[in-house]
């Protein structure tokens, strides 16, 4: 019974060998699988005006400042404002005991009138021994001695003169005015202090905020740029302060440093802003934007489209047919999500910007979505960065 059963299921076995290697004759193939389309982002090349530009972080720096200090010695008898009030040129701010130093003026004025009264009467004697010498009367020497009494007589009026003056400029001292228009700081030494000529502290600080300048440095690199362009006129600088959603104040350049650091290889920049609204404060950092000029019909393309290759830099480019080829590109500079390309695209052409990593030559994509425009340049965020040249990367 069993050697039965063991004879039949080889005979199905056999069976179904045969069918399959039938099959196999009638030359059918199953079909190879589809290779899907790989999802990506894409952006239009394009060719537009980009700002070239140099960024840095910089700090506001009062246009002036003034530390205010006495001439005199004497007690502080009135302060005429408050820390933190705004002064303007000329307003009073500080009084200090003027007593002693009238007395001193009205000593000097009575010196003089007495010399001067002594030099009247030493005019006359020596006019007289002139007329008594001349007629015979007096010797040389006796008209001599008296005119060198009254010239020396002529000569304490004038010092007497001077001393009287000085009495009254010291007077003057006594009132302190502001010399620019300004902002103070903390108020040092109160009333009723003595206080002495020139000693520290100052009494107070006056810093000038409207207008203001930023300063910052860059590298030795831009140094030709920056004076070849500024050479033409103005150059425009744009400070933005961190967290704040009103977008930059606008400057104008206005120094650069004679000399470079050697220690550092930087230079020295100021740029001057009205600052109208006071949004720049002495002492704050800014991200600081120079704009050197306008570089027009640029090729640019989003920067997260440019990837690096063991032969350089290149872009996926998006075929009509939907397949994508990879392009070698000449990148000069970065800005603002956006790559400057002087050489491999032209206007109209579409790249990956996104799923790059699952791409090869020739590989079927789908877009995910319409294509992206890169940002304007120059809606700058300010962000500084300051490692290349200006021509390297156009900032």
């Amino acid at each position: 019974m069993l050697a039965k059963t063991l004879r039949r299921g080889a005979s199905a076995v056999l069976a179904c060998a045969v069918l399959m290697l039938l099959n196999s004759c009638t030359g059918t193939k199953a079909a190879p699988p589809r290779n899907p389309s790989v999802p990506v982002m894409a952006a239009e090349v394009e060719q537009k005006n980009v700002p070239l530009q140099v960024k840095a972080i910089g700090s506001v720096e009062a246009y002036s400042n003034v530390s205010i200090k006495t001439q005199i010695t004497g007690e502080l008898t009135g302060v005429f404002f408050k820390e933190g009030d705004d002064v303007k040129k000329g307003q009073l701010l500080f009084t200090l005991d003027k007593r002693p130093l009238e007395a001193d003026l009205r000593r000097a004025e009575g010196t003089l009138a007495k010399d001067q009264a002594q030099a009247a009467n030493a005019q006359t004697q020596a006019r007289r021994y002139e007329a008594l010498w001349n007629s015979g009367v007096v010797s040389r020497e006796e008209y001599d001695q008296m005119r060198a009494n009254a010239d020396a007589l002529e000569a304490a009026v004038r010092a007497d003169k001077a001393a009287v003056e000085n009495a009254r400029v010291q007077i003057q001292y006594c009132s302190i005015y502001s010399p620019i228009n300004g902002r103070t700081g903390p108020l040092m030494i109160h009333r009723g202090n003595m206080i002495k000529a020139n000693d520290t502290p100052f009494l107070v600080s006056i810093n000038q905020v409207q207008p203001i300048y930023a300063t910052f440095t860059v590298p030795e690199q831009y140094l030709g740029e920056i004076k070849k362009y500024a050479s033409g006129g103005k150059l425009p600088i744009k400070a933005y302060i961190p967290n704040d959603t009103r977008g930059p104040s606008i400057g104008r350049l206005s120094f650069i440093d004679n000399t470079v650091d050697q220690a550092t290889g930087t230079i020295k920049i100021k740029g001057e802003f009205a600052n109208p609204d006071r949004r720049l404060w002495p002492g704050q950092f800014v991200d600081v934007v120079l704009t050197l000029a306008d570089q027009p019909n640029t090729i640019v393309v989003p920067s997260q489209a440019i990837q690096n290759g063991q032969q350089g830099q290149f872009v996926f480019v998006v075929k009509p047919d939907m397949t994508v080829e990879t392009r070698p590109v000449i990148v000069s500079r970065s800005s603002d999500g956006q790559a400057v390309v002087d050489k491999g695209l032209t206007p109209g052409e579409r790249v990956v910007t996104d799923g790059q990593l699952r791409l090869v030559p020739g590989a079927k994509v789908e877009l995910k979505q319409a294509a992206v425009t890169p940002s304007t340049t120059g809606n700058s965020t300010g962000t500084a960065q300051n490692s290349q040249n200006p021509r390297a990367r156009g900032e």
